[in-house]
């Protein structure tokens, strides 16, 4: 039996001291702040009073330490999910506001829309729409619970509703934490259609997003 309902879950704030872009750098795990705010998202999702069966995470740390509350409210082992990573981006490790004053990183900013500066928006959508499709028909009924990252959380809701790709990282509305929810009625142009979003934790510092 297909899930019933699909919740994508941001981590929770990360422990950045350097304030530099993450992306796939390992050792990057979460805050106490984070921690805080990662049971805050699991006892919303709890709150709903809805069956979990399926817990799904992107294997870096953060998502991964994001996902422990879920694993413990619902009993379930998170199954890990290259498709629902963060995006690769060249500026992965750098502080962008710098990196983007350097004359000799201008190149990497001439197409945003793309973005020339990381893995294409097409690309990260196809694959994160494509792992929520495979979660759903793996699921016993139920809900089911991914834990990702801000860029693919996004680009899903834009794909989802049909919209342009293209945009500005400044502009997204996936805080830390939140929770977006979708149920797949078979219409629109990836069968899924969202339904709520959430914020249940305190603000966290959102620093290190691509």
């Amino acid at each position: 039996m297909p899930a019933e309902r699909l919740h994508l879950v941001r981590h929770g704030e990360v422990h950045n001291p350097g304030h530099v872009l993450y992306e796939r750098i390992p050792g990057f795990g979460l805050s106490e702040t984070g921690r805080e705010m990662t049971r805050a998202a699991a006892a919303h999702v709890a709150g709903l009073g809805r069956p979990v069966t399926r817990l799904v995470c992107s294997p870096l740390q953060r998502t991964r330490e994001s996902a422990e509350p879920f694993s413990e409210a619902f009993g379930l082992e998170p199954q890990a999910d290259e498709r629902v990573i963060e995006p690769w981006n060249a500026f992965a490790g750098k502080r962008m506001k710098r990196a983007v004053m350097n004359p000799l990183n201008w190149r990497l900013l001439v197409n945003p829309s793309r973005p020339s500066w990381g893995e294409p928006f097409a690309d990260t959508a196809a694959r994160v729409v494509a792992a929520m499709t495979d979660a759903w028909d793996a699921a016993d009924g139920g809900d089911v619970v991914i834990v990702s990252h801000q860029a693919p959380i996004w680009l899903a809701h834009l794909a989802v509703a049909g919209e342009k790709l293209a945009h500005s990282p400044t502009k997204r509305r996936c805080a830390l934490s939140s929770v977006t929810s979708f149920d797949r009625p078979g219409t629109g142009p990836t069968g899924f259609a969202e339904i709520a979003y959430a914020e249940p934790a305190q603000a966290g510092i959102d620093l290190g997003a691509v």
